[in-house]
């Protein structure tokens, strides 16, 4: 099954998100895009709610499920809290993140901190406040002996690799023979260590698993779920009790970055699973998911002005304000994670006109600085806009500092539909701050500016 907000195209030479031109435009209008903000992301509310709907029908026929954000995939503060209006829970991965979620306002009983590297102050502080805590390691479920305490209201699990393999994309792969996370199920002697530390911890009544994501194809997801589903089975009969009583099955659902097409859908990734573990969604466990790119990547884009464009060596080569600094991962991986690229006039409407092979670069001051090679497009002059769609998760919600270079602004919007006069005519497109443009003088003071002068100091 799939989504399709516009017609598909060949694969890499997808025209840009329609859907999105309007909004494009009244950020120029709106002076969010230009001389004085020369990059933004952008996130649409209403597609945000859309994608958690597909999700929870998805999963409606499950007796029991919380479906949990992961909020290094967007970990801005309004963008969680409009998540967590939805309906969503959270799952994060650092103190820092548990913060933004307790900010955002997730109920404790709706967050999971999952990390392969807890100190005993965060799990401390996770037992306090009552979030659900899956142990990376069996020395990790030593630690937490020694911190929990009876009252806890945390729910405590195990993360397990099921070591079914990876996917195309070895970094997004965490079901690898030697992964760093979770205990390799396989390894000699590891699933009855993990069946006897189940038997010494009555307490202990989750069991976690994440396979990966970008990559990843369903079946093998399916697999490392299905092996962990067998796990608890295997738990719960040896131990003589319902232990077991909910499965943490992870995320990492791909994300087609070819063209508009939401493939595969929330719906495709049950069938898998159902297919792969027919008992998962019997009741018999509360189910727990953990997704993130999946739920953002379409509904937000960077927009970022062009400064300048020059040849080199017969090389067409439009110098934007988007590169590694916001789209980190497609500079240092531009096979693995391509992006499909808009341009725009200096008005924000889009650019007509005989194609051109462009690369399309950024600001930071090395040459791979670049977010599309040989692109075919309008052709880019100076003042233009370019536009990288499927950005909403991973991209300018976690900026690299890279050269000083600021963290751009973010802004929600919402695009209210026209008149249907045959015309082509838009409805308003009203926009709300998610993050201010991180300023000259923030950057000074994150570089220890209060401390200026501590390295020359000499005592008298």
């Amino acid at each position: 099954m799939t989504q399709t907000t516009s017609a598909h195209h060949q694969s890499g030479t997808a025209p840009p998100a329609a859907r999105f031109d309007a909004v494009v435009r009244a950020a120029v209008g709106q002076g969010l895009l230009g001389e004085g903000g020369p990059v933004a992301g952008f996130i649409d509310t209403e597609g945000v709610r859309a994608s958690v709907g597909a999700l929870h029908d998805a999963f409606a026929a499950t007796p029991e499920v919380l479906h949990t954000f992961a909020a290094k995939a967007c970990s801005l503060v309004p963008v969680l809290r409009l998540l967590a209006d939805c309906g969503m829970g959270c799952e994060v991965a650092s103190p820092g993140e548990l913060r933004l979620a307790v900010e955002a306002g997730f109920a404790a009983s709706r967050v999971v901190l999952d990390s392969p590297a807890k100190t005993r102050e965060e799990i401390r502080l996770a037992l306090a406040l009552g979030v659900a805590v899956n142990a990376d390691s069996l020395d990790e479920l030593r630690r937490i002996d020694a911190l929990r305490t009876p009252g806890t209201a945390s729910v405590l699990g195990l993360r397990v690799n099921p070591q079914v393999g990876g996917g195309a994309i070895g970094p997004m792969s965490t079901a690898t023979d030697t992964s760093k996370f979770g205990v390799a199920l396989r390894d000699p002697g590891a699933r009855e260590a993990i069946v006897e530390a189940f038997r010494e911890r009555p307490w202990l009544t989750r069991l976690h698993t994440h396979v990966g994501s970008q990559g990843c194809p369903l079946e093998l997801i399916a697999d490392g779920v299905a092996r962990t589903y067998e796990l608890a089975e295997e738990i719960n009969a040896t131990l003589g009790v319902r232990q077991v009583t909910s499965l943490d099955i992870g995320g990492g659902l791909p994300v087609n970055f070819a063209d508009e097409t939401v493939r595969p859908s929330y719906a495709d990734y049950v069938a898998a699973l159902t297919a792969a573990a027919p008992g998962l969604f019997s009741g018999r466990y509360s189910l727990v998911t953990e997704f993130g790119r999946s739920l953002l990547a379409k509904n937000g884009f960077i927009g970022a002005r062009v400064e300048y464009t020059k040849d080199a060596g017969g090389r067409r080569i439009a110098l934007t304000h988007a590169g590694a600094q916001t789209a980190t991962r497609t500079v240092l991986m531009p096979d693995a994670w391509p992006l499909r690229i808009g341009a725009f006039g200096p008005d924000g409407t889009p650019k007509t006109g005989p194609s051109l092979a462009q690369d399309i670069a950024g600001p930071c001051c090395f040459a791979g600085d670049v977010v599309a090679y040989g692109r075919e497009l309008p052709e880019l002059a100076e003042d233009d806009v370019v536009v990288l769609y499927d950005t909403g998760a991973y991209y300018f919600s976690t900026p690299w500092a890279y050269n000083s270079l600021p963290r751009p602004a973010v802004y929600g919007f919402r695009a209210v539909a026209g008149p249907e006069d045959g015309a082509g005519h838009d409805g308003p497109v009203t926009f709300a701050t998610v993050r201010d443009a991180q300023s000259l003088d923030d950057i000074a003071a994150e570089s220890g500016l209060a401390h200026a002068d501590a390295l020359i100091r000499r005592d008298d």
